[in-house]
């Protein structure tokens, strides 16, 4: 129980102080039974001493009558729009501070229901079959009701039928294999819809009341009714549904599923929409098919529809990537076998006689080239001229994921009736409870009440801020804590894994060098850092965004969303950045190495390269992520729904609709953000960093059709049906994706140059492998090895980085050199150890690699961009057809009703005019 809760309770009870004999009168409305709005009962309460005991209602409520698929009250005619679950609290002996909480919450409930009456929706009891203490309040919104919230909340629905017929697809016959069966789930009628009004009502498509309101637009209206009862009297008043059940009054407040999902309803008035769901989108032998979408739309409402658009959108793009991806993979392992650096490495006559110096201090050894040959085999797979053009293609492929992303949004938007949510979406119950301030409305030019000032909103929103810096600081500290582990456990595996390879790992020898044992351990320690701070930050950042108080539910969701991306934009990627970016660029040479905090070597590549190591570090977040978030979203709802059903089969009672729901799992209100959640960074692993591993999309590709199915069946079959609430896009999220797209097309520029060694060797193979230069006519790979390593003299290591062991094939007194990665001037050279001319050269090369790079994607972004409008034209055509048509219909209702009234208003004066003749008449006579 929250503070702000536990202060109210505190409250209720110095109302009743111990010894207080007065009686306690209050209307109180019977818990049980079927209740309109014009029923009122006053209850006498009893002494309020410790000995009193509060009575209720007397009605014993409404029994259930054996029809466990009904979704309607006793009568079987008024539908069930939401339901309230509370349990009747026991008062024990003894216990006044419990009594007086007891007593707290049945007032707060009798005050809560008898506004909801207020408001005109009906309630009926039910009690628990398998807890005789839990009572089910169901409630159901009579059709002036819904009509007088429809008209409040500028809900639009049907006018007439859409009489536009769209084009054809010329892909209808490739889509149609993938297409849900029309005969099991017809697609939707198309109607032009506009803003209800009651005076209009006549002009709307409302020859069925039953259908007119969908189940989800009642459950919407009901829920915007439960979050604005007022519970508590007072300055301010307290009121919302969210605050009951924060303090335990109410247990749960849910709309229910139509049926079973396995099972189709008995009942000839349910539409078995939900087994339709199960059957045709969330089973898994429905993964090759394309999603129903209206239907989805229709059950959950249109901010689960969506998100789950938009996903099924982003899959569909990603095999485009994926398959391209894979063609690069391959064209990598093809081509492993005819990369000559890769075969110089691995050559006894090149790589076998370059001795390379030591990459730790005193007790590592000098070693062989040619012992990273397999590590040189593996890196030539992703770092080749095929991942230099797939890098391109991926950043032509986000901007037309995105292009076609906000066409395929304009038409849901307009399908969906979401185009001017903006104007229509109400305020938070928690901002209105906050409003205590007046404020002129700088549009209306009235005044209306605010939570706070412009001062004090931007207070809110510094402190919210700094917050977020200090939780992105700690995962900085994070990293360098990693960092720092690397540096410390590196040595040791330097000294001791080649002991161990040569007694009990010899087979791993070729593949397990001390680089990547200390790049595997680190990455798993980071991914356990990376989850222990998500899962606190999380609150951190709830707790925020309720302090700043949003005034819509759409600023509520943007706000969190950029404050979560930002802090797991820093925490997933932060690793990944380093090692791409950082390790093995400042690490000096061996006379004088770098070292971090005076103590710590600074740490060096891979002898294959460090895109290697990168491409290890994103196989494991991105693995570890996907089973994390299935095992905490999938395995633990299941888990947990069957020990309540293990529970349950023990009674051979039948239990009815409501209670069935009562026994799944409750979603959080959060629960599709941290989907979006999941999926953006998902796309930030597919995209920002798909230089070093083409593979990365057709991961995604494939996690993403298991995603979808597993998202569906968790929603349709283990939570209870969530709140239908409309949704225009899909938020904060795509700008973040535009920023995502632009970052990843500048981050895979910097990977292919610095990161890789691709232009390094296009630098020596047109530039300095051929005369005057090389020795080579030429172009050609050959000597590129020997070029890339400098030449160090062994009598200039210090003393605290001189080897005090050596290999038995080393002679110190024949070897006098060793070799290291870098481009430096040789020993005896005016300029020894300082970067060589080469050097400047390759970085020049890089730099404008960069800028032509940037350039061209950003310049292929802005044509395509341009080229794709954000509206398809046949949406624009409809949008202008149904403003047309709604205006003259609307313009006709309104002169016909004008003219209505001219004519009453000529028919009475001109009776008025004849019975003033006829009074002169009798006058004469």
């Amino acid at each position: 129980m929250s503070s702000f809760d536990s202060d109210e309770e505190q409250m209720e009870m110095e109302e009743f102080p111990d010894g207080d004999e007065e009686f306690c009168v209050q209307t109180y409305m019977p818990n049980y039974g079927t209740l309109s709005g014009q029923e009122q009962h006053a209850v006498e309460l009893g002494p309020c001493s410790k000995e009193s005991t509060l009575l209720v209602g007397s009605k014993c409520g409404v029994e259930f009558n054996g029809n466990e698929d009904s979704v309607f009250f006793a009568d079987g005619q008024r539908r069930i729009d939401f339901i309230l679950v509370y349990e009747e609290e026991q008062r024990k002996q003894g216990d006044q501070k419990k009594m007086r909480s007891i007593l707290s919450k049945k007032r707060k409930r009798a005050l809560f229901q008898e506004n909801l009456k207020t408001a005109g929706l009906q309630i009926e009891a039910t009690r628990s079959i398998l807890d005789f203490k839990t009572i089910f309040l169901k409630l159901h919104a009579p059709w002036e009701v819904l009509c007088r919230y429809a008209e409040v909340l500028h809900i639009k629905l049907p006018l007439f039928c859409n009489d536009l017929k769209p084009k054809t697809s010329t892909f209808n016959c490739i889509t149609k294999l993938f297409s849900v069966d029309e005969e099991k789930i017809p697609p939707e009628d198309e109607y032009f819809t506009a803003p209800f009004e009651m005076n209009r009502i006549k002009s709307f498509h409302t020859q069925n009341r039953d259908t007119f309101f969908t189940p989800a637009t009642r459950s919407r209206i009901v829920n915007y009714i439960l979050n604005r009862s007022v519970y508590k009297r007072g300055k301010p008043s307290k009121f919302g549904i969210t605050k009951l059940l924060d303090s335990k009054t109410y247990k749960a407040a849910y709309t229910l599923h139509d049926c079973k999902f396995n099972q189709k309803s008995s009942d000839p008035l349910c539409p078995n929409e939900r087994f339709l769901l199960y059957q045709e989108w969330a089973h898994p032998k429905n993964f090759y098919k394309l999603q129903p979408l209206d239907l989805i739309r229709k059950y959950y409402g249109e901010k689960i529809g969506i998100y789950f658009a938009w996903l099924g959108f982003y899959t569909g793009m990603l095999a485009i990537a994926g398959f391209t991806g894979l063609l690069c993979f391959i064209f990598g392992i093809l081509t492993m076998d005819h990369n000559t650096w890769s075969q110089e490495v691995c050559d006894p006559e090149i790589g076998g006689r370059l001795i390379m110096c030591p990459q730790c201090d005193r007790d590592c050894f000098y070693w062989r080239l040619n012992i990273t040959c397999q590590s040189s085999r593996k890196l030539s797979i992703f770092d080749n001229y095929g991942t230099l053009a797939y890098a391109v293609f991926m950043a032509i492929w986000v901007t037309v994921f995105l292009e076609f992303w906000k066409r395929r949004q304009a038409e849901l938007e307009y399908e969906w009736d979401t185009v001017e949510l903006e104007q229509e979406e109400p305020r938070r119950a928690e901002y209105e409870a906050k409003c205590t301030m007046r404020r002129k409305n700088p549009i209306t030019q009235e005044e209306e009440m605010v939570p706070y000032t412009a001062c004090g909103k931007c207070m809110r929103i510094f402190c919210g801020g700094t917050t977020v810096l200090f939780w992105i600081s700690l995962i900085i500290a994070s990293v360098v804590a990693i960092i720092v582990y690397r540096l410390a456990v590196f040595f040791e595996f330097s000294v001791n894994l080649p002991k161990a390879m040569d007694n009990d790992l010899e087979p791993l020898k070729d593949y397990l060098t001390p680089q990547m044992a200390t790049t595997v351990t680190a990455s798993l320690i980071n991914f356990v850092f990376i989850m222990i701070l998500n899962i606190i930050y999380e609150r951190v950042a709830i707790l925020i965004t309720d302090f700043e108080l949003p005034r819509t539910q759409t600023d509520y969701e943007n706000s969190l969303t950029l404050k979560m991306f930002l802090f797991q934009f820093v925490n997933y990627y932060s690793s990944c950045f380093y090692i791409a970016f950082f390790k093995g660029k400042i690490v000096g040479y061996p006379g004088e190495p770098v070292y971090w905090l005076g103590r710590f070597r600074n740490e060096e590549c891979d002898p294959g390269g460090c895109l290697i190591e990168l491409t290890t570090q994103l196989l494991i977040v991105m693995g570890g992520k996907a089973i994390w978030n299935n095992i905490q979203e999938v395995l633990i709802p299941w888990l947990k729904n069957l020990i309540s059903r293990c529970k349950t089969k023990s009674s051979e009672n039948v239990l009815p609709r409501w209670e069935q729901d009562y026994q799944l799992q409750s979603i959080s209100k959060l629960g599709l953000f941290y989907e979006y959640l999941e999926m953006v960074i998902q796309f930030g692993f597919a995209t920002i960093f798909v230089a070093s591993f083409p593979l990365a999309p057709l991961l995604a590709l494939i996690n993403n059709i298991i995603e979808i199915r597993v998202d569906a069946w968790k929603i349709t079959t283990q939570f209870r049906r969530i709140l239908p609430a409309k949704a225009q896009d899909i938020g904060a999220w795509l700008p973040i994706l535009n920023g995502v797209a632009i970052f990843a097309a500048v981050t895979n520029a910097l990977i292919i140059a610095f990161t890789s060694d691709m232009i390094p060797r296009l630098v020596y193979y047109w530039t300095l492998s051929v005369e005057p230069y090389g020795e080579y006519s030429g172009p050609t790979m050959r000597g590129y090895t020997n070029s890339t390593l400098s030449v160090f003299r062994i009598t200039d290591f210090s003393n605290i980085s001189k080897p005090i062991k050596f290999p038995p094939w080393f002679d110190p007194e024949t070897h006098t050199t060793c070799r290291y990665r870098d481009l430096r001037y040789p020993p005896g050279h005016p300029l020894e150890y300082y970067h060589s001319l080469y050097f400047w050269h390759i970085m020049a090369a890089k730099l404008a690699f960069i800028i032509v790079m940037e350039h061209v994607v950003f310049g292929v972004k802005f044509l395509v961009s341009y080229w794709i409008p954000d509206v398809p034209k046949h949406i624009k055509d409809q949008i202008k057809r149904e403003t047309y048509l709604t205006q003259k219909i609307l313009h006709e209702s309104h002169l016909s009703q004008w003219h209505n009234k001219m004519t009453d208003a000529t028919k009475s004066l001109m009776k008025g005019s004849v019975s003033l003749k006829e009074h002169s008449k009798d006058m004469d006579i």
